[in-house]
């Protein structure tokens, strides 16, 4: 009965209201389940046409529609036109924290609001006014309450404005809002109550910024929709007939003319000029290439190559405009932490992103602390001794480890060790990685090492082997012989049976193959202190059974090396020496795996190279175009992540040099890759994996392709993530762009595409692999693969690192030395104690743990993460009922596919990801908690 009440009551409440008008209104009671609350559709309420879905999101509230606030205006002839009140309702999100000057400036503004500094509001009508010629006006509005709620704490308040128009304003296509107060505030959305056609909604979720850094008034589109209760579902039947409810997006030939100049202007002032130092209060979206990776003012160790021209080919990034170093004139001048990188200031972290990172930066801080201490002040522990001095470092293990013995040999005072024992099992101790959960040892059977390959977190390098023995590609004037040292009397006893020729004919034979991306740049590497690798191939074979083992791993020094040491062929072990030879050999391999996913797969492929799309949409599609709506919450937080990254990621002496094998050449070796190997035309999956041999076409099978490894995790859940991308995009596209025409007549979508591969992967337009954009399947081909690339496919090789590559000897990141040879002088020390030899041969200890809490930082989901399948703020995406129908079917297919992962991950036949020790495939389930999960697919490149 109570709910009954409730649903009443809110019926009550619209039909109340003279603001909706000519619709059917059905109400379900909210769930309030996270997964039901974003954007899942309601449950008992059959599917219309025309229906208009909108669900309860906890951060927009939405201005309260009241029947007494504003008497809407009566039908009046034109000749008769009367002038009637109409006002404005602000939702601004306060900060949850502020420093003494924010609170000062705040407060100097609600003094400074009463004498005129104040908030300015003025409504544009879709119409021109004949007299005139330009868009009819409102007259200006001023904010009258900001002075008396300046102390409120909430986390939003609600400000108000009233308007006076005439009758013949025509409907209200935009609003102007200027700032007068010395400080920006966060307008999260303004409805305007009173118009005869309904409220007004615009979506803003902009910083709106003081008339001193922005002397121009800020413009905010309409998006008509009935307003979102609390608590509730709503589903809306239209009535297509309604007054001033037309929903769709506009197209640019379609734009009303009271819009069409706003519309180009808002466009032009978001380009830029491409001039001048960008300040944080900017919206302004330009290219540059990457020059600020190196700071040769600090010495020539620390300058870097100009990554993006002719010579070294590149995707462009965010132009800063930041003056040149004094040393070198093409590099541009560094910004380092704790200042911030430039980006535009909508691209900036939300609070609860910005506190999410801060707390993981302290806890980096904390947990580096002893092992820092003890390397400096006992030199002896600088490596790891013991595999237990590995363990020590997680909450788990018991305090007798690494960190309490060597914390009393400190020279601190003894109430100072006792505090920080008491305190070491929480803040001072890693979480345990996934990979040791269930099996402790799992990392060192030769079936996990394989099963990773498809299963762990770079399952996209491997490749079905087609030719033995495998074939360089590289100068073999510069590189040596193309062929490889593998023969068959290497592999010929692993193959049950078969020889090499069936098991290439039976699709049997696989490879991880890192020859011809590491070969040009090992003598660079290995002249490095404490930087040993090789060029490393890996053959795998499918047992009857549908797992890989390896059966040969091929190691190759450059060809300065003495011909008797340039290759060497591994094979599984027979002995006690051979298998600590084969664990060196994998560990190099796992070296090899980890900077290429780190460099190529996961910087390069889902966040670079995504930075030009996203670039080109601010600058090219308006706010009001559908198809910018499709891709926003699809490039949330990546230009601010990206520019994280230049600043301590992938910078000199950053994280990434610092922690992996190539060091100061990691990013030669990424653009050296963008080069050679990236093709947009083959970053969907399906051509991902045709391309490597994984999967064949076959127009029987769904997604139109055959597994030639039936059970590859990453591809059998990928590809149900693919389709259901697909499928939504499709719907979508063909909406609005129902024949060919339309899409070519496009003109900011056409710009958008041409940009994008013109200037924003200039280096790259003229290959002739560039899908074309002609039809409405080219939209739909490169949207999808745009999507698939920031949302799953970027999941799939981010959120494991932590749960993996937290135990070190599972993916050491980097290696110190190479395998011993029996005339090595260290041979004896290697067969005297080869436990130790190996762990000298990892990362120290320093290093180890550097490595880990940055991967522990870029595994963790924020709480403010949008899901695939859900969207934050539902009413700036699109207003059109049949869309919106689209999504939430889209949004429900996500759910089955969930449910179908969890089923496979409990089937004891797919032993990839069912069995004893094993662990299942969860990186590509869609939904996740916050924190270090190993699953989840946020929608954007956001971490």
């Amino acid at each position: 009965m109570a709910v009954a009440k409730e649903i009443m009551g809110c019926c009550s409440i619209v039909e109340r209201s003279a603001f909706v008008s000519s619709s059917k209104v059905l109400w379900n009671h909210g769930f309030r389940q996270r997964n039901q609350l974003l954007g899942r559709p309601p449950v008992g309420v059959a599917p219309a046409t025309r229906g208009l879905h909108l669900r309860k999101v906890v951060r927009q509230p939405v201005a309260a529609v009241s029947e007494d606030l504003m008497k809407p205006a009566p039908a009046v002839p034109a000749e008769k036109a009367v002038k009637f009140k109409v006002r404005a309702v602000l939702t601004v999100k306060n900060r949850n924290k502020e420093d003494l000057k924010e609170t000062l400036v705040k407060h100097l503004d609600a003094l400074t609001d009463k004498i005129g500094r104040n908030v300015v509001l003025e409504l544009i009508s879709t119409e021109i006014d004949p007299k005139t010629r330009a868009p009819r006006k409102s007259n200006p509005a001023v904010v009258k309450d900001w002075s008396k709620k300046t102390n409120i704490k909430t986390e939003r308040v609600n400000y108000t404005a009233e308007f006076t128009v005439d009758s013949t304003f025509g409907e209200v296509g935009a609003i102007t809002v200027t700032n007068k107060h010395q400080k920006e505030f966060f307008l999260e959305s303004i409805t305007i109550e009173g118009f005869a056609s309904g409220p007004v909604h615009f979506p803003c979720n902009s910083w709106v910024q003081s008339k001193k850094d922005y002397p121009g008034k800020r413009v905010f589109f309409s998006n008509k929709t009935v307003p979102v209760f609390e608590d509730y579902f709503c589903v809306v039947v239209m009535d297509q007939t309604a007054k001033g409810q037309s929903l769709k997006p506009y197209l640019p030939n379609e734009t009303p003319a009271g819009l069409r100049a706003l519309r180009e202007k808002e466009l032009l002032e978001l380009r830029g000029d491409g001039k001048g130092i960008r300040k944080q209060s900017d919206r302004v979206y330009d290219y540059d290439v990457y020059n600020d990776l190196g700071n040769p003012d600090q010495g020539i160790s620390f300058a870097r190559p100009v990554l993006g021209g002719k010579e070294i080919p590149y995707p462009r990034r965010c132009r800063t405009g930041r003056p040149p170093t004094d040393t070198d004139m093409h590099a541009e001048s560094r910004v380092e932490k704790p200042l911030p990188m430039y980006v535009p200031r909508d691209e900036q972290f939300e609070e609860t992103k910005q506190d999410t990172f801060a707390d993981m930066r302290a806890k980096a801080v904390l947990r580096n602390l002893i092992p820092g201490l003890t390397a400096c002040f006992l030199p002896d522990k600088q490596d790891f001794k013991l595999f237990s001095d590995i363990d020590s470092l997680y909450k788990d293990d018991s305090k007798t480890g690494l960190h309490d013995e060597q914390l009393k040999k400190l020279p601190l005072p003894p109430k100072v060790i006792d505090t920080i024992q008491e305190s070491s099992q929480g803040i001072f101790l890693y979480n345990t990685p996934k990979i040791l959960t269930k099996d402790k040892y799992a990392w060192l059977r030769d079936d996990e090492f394989a099963r990773q390959a498809i299963a762990g977190i770079n399952p996209v390098n491997i490749e079905s082997l087609k030719v033995f023995p495998p074939v360089s590609r590289l100068d073999p004037e510069i590189y040596g012989p193309q062929e490889s040292a593998l023969k068959e009397e290497h592999i010929v006893g692993h193959l049950d049976g078969m020889t090499v020729e069936q098991a290439l004919e039976g699709n049997k034979l696989f490879i991880v193959d890192y020859h011809d991306i590491y070969l040009p740049f090992l003598d660079r590497i290995n002249a490095l202190d404490g930087r040993k690798a090789y060029a490393t191939r890996t053959i795998f074979f499918l047992t009857s059974l549908g797992t890989l083992k390896p059966v040969a791993i091929e190691l190759t020094l450059p060809p300065t090396t003495p011909i008797t040491r340039l290759r060497r062929v591994v094979t599984p072990p027979v002995d006690a020496t051979s298998d600590w030879i084969w664990k060196f050999a994998k560990a190099h391999v796992c070296s090899n795996d980890a900077g290429v996913h780190q460099l190529v797969n996961h910087w390069l492929r889902t966040h670079a190279c995504m930075e030009p799309f996203i670039l080109a949409a601010h600058r090219r599609l308006s706010v009001m175009h559908p198809i910018y709506k499709l891709l926003d919450p699809h490039m949330r937080y990546n230009l601010e992540i990206n520019g994280m990254a230049r600043q301590t990621l992938i910078n000199a002496d950053g994280v990434i040099e610092s922690g992996f094998t190539p060091g100061r050449y990691c990013m030669e070796m990424s653009a050296a890759a963008y080069a050679n190997f990236w093709r947009f035309d083959l970053e969907g999956l399906p051509a991902d994996l045709i391309r490597r041999g994984m999967a064949v076409p076959d127009s029987t099978q769904p997604h139109g392709l055959k597994l030639l490894i039936e059970d590859y995790p990453y591809a059998n859940d990928g590809l149900l993530i693919w389709g259901s991308i697909e499928n939504w995009v499709k719907t979508y596209v063909s909406h609005y762009y129902p024949t060919p025409s339309v899409v070519v007549s496009d003109r900011e979508l056409q710009a958008w595409y041409s940009e994008a591969v013109n200037v924003g992967h200039a280096d790259l337009r003229d290959a002739d692999w560039w899908p074309s954009l002609s039809t409405p399947d080219d939209v739909v081909s490169v949207l999808t693969t745009l999507i698939w690339l920031a949302s799953a496919q970027h999941a799939a090789l981010n959120f494991g690192q932590y749960p993996y590559g937290g135990y070190v000897p599972n993916r050491p990141p980097l290696m110190r030395r190479l395998i011993p040879e029996p005339t090595d002088p260290e041979y004896t020390n290697f067969l005297n104690d080869p436990q130790r030899y190996y762990l000298g041969a990892l990362p120290s200890v320093l290093q180890s743990t550097g490595f880990m809490a940055v991967v522990d930082t870029l595994s963790t989901h924020s709480p403010d993460e949008e899901y695939i399948g859900e969207r934050n703020h539902p009413s700036t995406w699109t207003g059109d009922a049949e869309v919106i129908e689209a999504f939430y079917e889209f949004s429900a297919e996500i759910q089955r596919i969930e449910k179908e992962i969890e089923r496979r991950n409990a089937d004891s036949g797919r032993r990839n990801r069912c069995g004893a020790g094993v662990l299942p495939y969860e990186l590509l389930a869609p939904s996740s908690e916050p924190g270090v999960t190993c699953r989840g697919i946020p929608n954007s490149v956001s971490i």
